[in-house]
């Protein structure tokens, strides 16, 4: 599923994964509240892509980057 969350940051949500851990970018952690649980977000959800770029081979720092790089919208692709 996509979610757009209208920025700008915080987005209220933490990740966890990435190539370099050999796991799946992953949400690991909501704000009460923040934009992410506010557009039904689910912790364990997997990242597919961050602003139309696939995440497959994205290491934990390379997606923190492109989230922070969105600064009016963000638009992720998620799997629950």
């Amino acid at each position: 599923y996509s979610v757009s969350l209208v920025g700008p940051a915080p987005w209220g949500f933490r990740l966890q994964g990435g190539k370099d851990f050999n796991v799946p970018l992953s949400i690991s952690r909501l704000n009460d509240g923040g934009k992410a649980a506010q557009a039904h977000v689910g912790i364990g959800d997997v990242v597919l892509s961050i602003d139309g770029i696939s995440t497959d081979g994205m290491t934990h720092l390379e997606a923190q980057n492109k989230i922070k790089a969105c600064t009016g919208n963000l638009n992720m692709t998620l799997q629950r």
